[in-house]
């Protein structure tokens, strides 16, 4: 505590835990959205034209009509029941996940999922390897636990699992792998069955925990379905993380996690000291929606949008940016990712962009690594409409040639 001039400044000292963690650029980068004039493309959030307002306006009033006791009261850790469920037929029916040493815990979010795994799993000092570039949201809880980020650079079909062999052998402390193999955050790429496969027998000589996060899974628009790397797995070494937040409601924030029963039953102890359960009110909303309408003829309305989108942003792209810059072809999900040349200085880049009204998300981002330099930015076209798509890439292509890239 210091004094000045009379008044008291407070000062504190934050836990190691917490004190180099950073403000998520992503959350930042809202702030400076107020202006209506900015094309945003820095979003992650599912277009507000997914939610199906209606419905769920009708579900409303019918459990506050019908059940209003069991929605405004405290729920068991595990999640309410029907839903858990319905989770977990789906995942059989769907992805062929769940074998009888398997079980489901309805969590906060999928984000939740995955700060209750590194809780349960890793002590501070030890390793978890990760995608890079990765998810930020994992990246920050992970290192709020004290752990050491290892990022094994992702190519266009996933992490190379020979390079997996070789950080494991060299490292005896990595505790968990955390990878998001199906239309990558922020990347849009998508793990090949063949290295999925490798990677779980990998996984499974060295006794090393795989958290797949699956929340972009089912935005499938083009292609054919991979398999999960749960669906492979026939001793419970992986935990699969997946969430509603993309196909009904990122507010909700209502996930899931499915794993060996031992893991989550530590995962329920740990949660039971974080909030106790999950909002109550909103599973059963989301139980009630699968209940009366199903999900898949709404994921498909999802997807048609996408998919147009995301045609709209490649087409533009292909039209306007020099070949010099690279960018991901998905087949689903919410991103792509732009590459510039090595050479390029990110910071008047990024700067370029403010100036220009265009807002994107800086590859260093998402960086295990922060210090590891990156020439690439992340791209979101489920937010804006097709005319802001096609604008901003025009007026992006033109804050590129004025960078010298040509």
């Amino acid at each position: 505590m210091l004094s000045i001039r009379g008044k008291i400044k407070m000062t504190f000292d934050f836990s190691d835990k917490v004190k180099n963690l950073k403000p998520s650029a992503i959350r930042e980068i809202f702030k400076s959205l107020t202006d209506p004039s900015v094309i945003s493309f820095a979003a992650g959030n599912p277009s507000p034209l997914s939610f199906p307002v209606e419905k769920l306006r009708l579900l409303a009033d019918e459990i506050f009509e019908t059940e209003p006791s069991k929605a405004l009261q405290y729920g068991i850790t595990e999640g309410y029941l029907p839903l858990r469920n319905q989770v977990s037929e789906r995942l059989k029916s769907k992805f062929s996940i769940g074998k009888d040493f398997d079980e489901v815990i309805i969590t906060s979010g999928g984000q939740q999922g995955i700060d209750l795994a590194c809780k349960v799993l890793c002590n501070e000092g030890d390793t978890v390897i990760c995608e890079n570039p990765s998810f930020i949201g994992a990246l920050n809880a992970f290192r709020s636990y004290g752990v050491n980020l290892k990022g094994i650079d992702a190519g266009i079909d996933g992490i190379n699992p020979e390079e997996l062999e070789k950080v494991l052998k060299e490292d005896k402390r990595v505790k968990l792998i955390y990878l998001i193999p199906t239309f990558q955050n922020p990347s849009g790429i998508t793990t090949s069955l063949e290295k999925r496969k490798a990677i779980l027998e990998i996984a499974k000589k060295y006794g090393v925990v795989i958290l797949e996060d699956n929340p972009y899974g089912e935005l499938r628009f083009a292609g054919r379905d991979v398999p999960t790397i749960k669906s492979m797995d026939d001793c419970g070494i992986v935990l699969y993380c997946g969430s509603f937040s993309k196909i009904l409601s990122s507010g909700m924030r209502v996930g899931f996690v499915c794993g060996h029963s031992e893991l989550i039953k530590k995962i329920v102890v740990v949660k039971q000291t974080n909030d106790v359960h999950t909002n109550q009110f909103f599973q059963m909303l989301c139980s009630k929606f699968i209940d009366r309408y199903g999900l898949d003829e709404h994921i498909k309305s999802i997807n048609e949008l996408y998919g147009r989108n995301c045609a709209c942003m490649l087409s533009s792209l292909d039209e306007n940016i020099p070949s010099s810059v690279s960018y991901t072809r998905p087949e689903g999900g919410l991103f792509l990712w732009v590459t510039l040349p090595r050479s390029t200085d990110m910071d008047d880049f990024i700067k370029r962009t403010v100036d220009a009204k265009i807002a994107v998300v800086p590859g260093s981002t998402f960086m295990p690594d922060p210090s590891k330099k990156t020439s690439s930015f992340r791209l979101n076209y489920s937010m804006p409409t097709e005319e802001e798509i096609k604008k901003g890439i025009s007026i992006l292509a033109q804050v590129i040639k004025s960078a010298g890239i040509n």
